[in-house]
């Protein structure tokens, strides 16, 4: 594949623009806003098809696809045992967002629990084009605002490149979003590169991907409900699996069964410390 990174943008034709495409952004984030001088960071990818767009984490995709090589490979031998204690999963930000051209409809996937979910986006993206423009690398972009999911963002487009689309599930200006960040600064996105896909490459939706247990879709009002009770009670998934006769078992650092009582309740005590310090979410209105 070939690569090319900001600066050498300006010699992009529209013709290669139509073909399979990667963007590359930084999300810089905050978790906790009474911390706000304490900012993460991640690579998110925005992969360009003819159908559509894709939208997730460089290093949870590839921590993923080798858990589940190992997965794979461990379940497929005659020991039902599998053992993956020692598998360090890399990447903060677990979602998917997934855009279907041409009308842009958007679909949210996460997990929660044991459960994995498609949210379909209903709210709406009012974009306020403004005069006012910035060079930012190479790109001429022109500034956008809008309010949206709990946020005001401000957002920097080109029409260099003429892609309707950007991070997360922002799109619908007249070009491709180079920086996009929300009134507080606490979560900043910014375009960094861009790969040229091979052009055989094709689009394959989150929703089709093998799983364990069937896709739960939903809109978005009722998922803001099932995160709100998740998020108050981390265990009831937990608990209709043991009320369905299911078993599950976690092992210390010493490799001793724990008990699942026990194990509760330490889930119940990291989450309300996780609750505390995870108050920022970037749609806000989840919290509201």
């Amino acid at each position: 594949m070939k690569r090319i990174i900001l600066g050498v943008f300006s010699f992009l034709s529209v013709s290669f623009l139509a073909q399979n495409q990667r963007f590359s952004y930084e999300y810089k984030f905050v978790r906790d806003s009474t911390e706000k001088d304490k900012s993460e960071t991640e690579i998110m990818l925005l992969n360009v098809f003819s159908k559509g767009s894709q939208f997730y984490s460089k290093d949870v995709f590839e921590s993923d696809s080798i858990l589940n090589a190992e997965f794979k490979k461990q379940s497929g031998g005659f020991d039902n045992h599998i053992d993956l204690s020692k598998f360090k999963s890399k990447g903060k930000v677990r979602y998917q967002v997934e855009k279907n051209y041409p009308d842009y409809s958007v679909n949210f996937f996460t997990n929660l629990g044991s459960n994995d979910y498609m949210i379909q986006e209903s709210r709406k993206q009012n974009w306020k084009t403004l005069p006012e423009k910035e060079k930012i690398g190479e790109f001429n972009t022109q500034k956008a605002t809008c309010n949206y999911a709990g946020r005001t963002w401000m957002a920097w487009f080109t029409t260099d490149i003429p892609i309707q689309d950007g991070p997360h599930k922002f799109h619908g200006l007249p070009g491709l979003i180079v920086k996009l960040e929300d009134k507080t600064k606490s979560h900043i996105f910014e375009l960094k590169g861009v790969t040229k896909f091979d052009d055989k490459e094709e689009w394959k939706s989150f929703k089709d991907k093998e799983r364990y247990e069937p896709l739960i879709v939903l809109n978005d009002k009722k998922y803001k409900k099932i995160y709100l009770d998740n998020r108050a009670d981390p265990n009831k998934s937990l608990r209709n699996l043991l009320a369905e006769g299911g078993k599950f078992e976690m092992k210390d650092a010493s490799g001793k069964i724990m008990d699942s009582n026990q194990i509760m309740k330490n889930r119940e005590k990291n989450q309300i410390e996780a609750n505390k310090k995870n108050n920022n979410l970037l749609e806000l209105d989840l919290l509201k």
